[in-house]
Formats: structure tokens, C-alpha cells, sequence
């Protein structure tokens, strides 16, 4: 499973790349907006930014919802790093550009899935990832680990390319789960990803390792 990180926080980004587990970015509007990064030009720098500091895909979403414009957002975010993956919302619109993206050789991430039958639509266009918001279905009293199984099991039966880059991501279960169902990607905050190495067991255990080293060695 490779680890990604959601968020335009550079200094959480760096933190995340340190500690050598970081294997690309999301982004989306809110997330930049929430650090302050408004204006199209600040928005295309900051994602070269992020493209500096991780060697991965780095998700740069459209804003547009027309065909038109999808496609010309993409291609200027496309050009902007080697890194970059373009992020479709999924509506019928999207699904049209991600085809178009896909016969140009542009990677692309289909953006606001939230049923198996969005997911099989994206993969049959060609999309490189679909991002399922588990989390989100959660909020809702859907159960979003039994969506990542629905797709799961579909891609495998056809064997699609496309990855399933499991999104919204609240807490470090929802990567354990991910992970058995067998999630390629998965995508959340720095403290879903940190909180991976917390166990109270490990603590008390080093506590004593370290006790019983300062008694031998006074």
C-alpha cells in the first residue's frame, strides 16, 4: 500500500517525506484555501512546491465542470511537473475528460466517488486512480470500507489498471482496514499517518528498556 498525504500544508508535507514513508500528495481547493493559497498563479506554484519536495504523484484538481475546461486546466496543470496527476471530479463531463486525458498519456484521478458504479465508470475511461470518500460515507451512516470492497472486487474481476486511492481518511483503522481489503493507495492527514507508530505497549516497554540500561550503567 502507498502511503499519500492530503493536505497543501508544505511544512507537513516535509514532515510526512521525513519520515520516509511518503509516497505522493492530494490537494483540493478547500485544502488551499485553508492554507491561504488563493489566485491562480499562487495555486500553480504551490503545487510546483509540493512537487519539489516529494518524489510522487502530486493530485492538482480542476475547477472547471465543463468539458472545455477540464481539458484546458488539465493540460496546463499537466505541464506544470512530471509529478503531476489531474484530478476530475466524477460527473459525466469528468468521465469525458479522463478519456480524453487517458488517450494523452496524462495520469488522472477521479475525484468524489462515493458508489461502486461511479468507480467502474472512471476505470472503464481510463482513469489512473479513483478516490472513494470513506470518511465522508461514514459521516452519512454508509459504510465506506464496504464501498473499497465493492471496487476491489470489481477491478479484480476484470482487471482494471486503475488504482483505488482510498480518501477522507480519519484515523489510522481506516488504513488498517484499507489495507486488508487491499486498497492500493491510501490518502490522509499527518496524524492518521504518525499515529500508525503509537501503542502504549511500545511505550512502557521502551520506558523499561531504558530504566533497565540507566540502573546497569550508573
Amino acid at each position: 500500500m502507498r502511503f499519500f498525504i492530503d493536505t497543501a500544508n508544505l511544512n507537513d508535507i516535509k514532515e510526512a517525506n521525513d519520515l520516509g514513508v511518503l509516497d505522493g500528495v492530494t490537494t483540493n481547493p478547500s485544502l488551499m484555501a485553508k492554507e491561504g493559497i488563493t489566485g491562480k498563479k499562487k495555486i500553480l506554484q504551490h503545487y510546483v512546491d509540493i512537487c519539489n519536495i516529494v518524489d510522487g504523484p502530486v493530485s492538482a484538481e480542476v475547477i472547471s465542470t465543463d468539458f472545455k475546461g477540464m481539458i484546458a486546466e488539465g493540460e496546463i496543470l499537466a505541464a506544470l511537473h512530471p509529478n503531476i496527476v489531474v484530478k476530475v471530479p466524477m460527473i459525466p463531463e469528468g468521465i469525458k475528460a479522463i478519456k480524453y486525458f487517458y488517450e494523452k498519456d496524462i495520469r488522472t484521478n477521479c475525484t468524489l466517488i462515493f458508489s461502486a458504479g461511479q468507480a467502474l465508470l472512471a476505470a472503464k475511461a481510463g482513469a489512473t486512480y479513483v478516490s472513494p470518500f470513506i470518511g465522508r460515507l461514514d459521516d452519512v451512516s454508509t459504510n465506506g470500507l464496504e464501498l473499497i470492497a465493492q471496487i476491489r472486487l470489481i477491478y479484480d474481476n476484470y482487471a482494471y489498471d486503475t488504482q483505488i486511492l482510498a480518501a477522507s481518511i480519519r484515523h489510522p483503522m481506516h488504513i488498517i482496514n484499507c489495507a486488508e481489503i487491499g486498497a492500493d493507495v491510501m490518502t490522509g492527514p499527518l496524524s492518521a499517518i504518525k499515529a500508525l507508530a503509537n501503542h502504549p505497549l511500545t511505550d512502557l516497554g521502551l520506558q523499561q528498556f531504558l530504566a533497565d540500561y540507566a540502573k546497569g550503567n550508573k
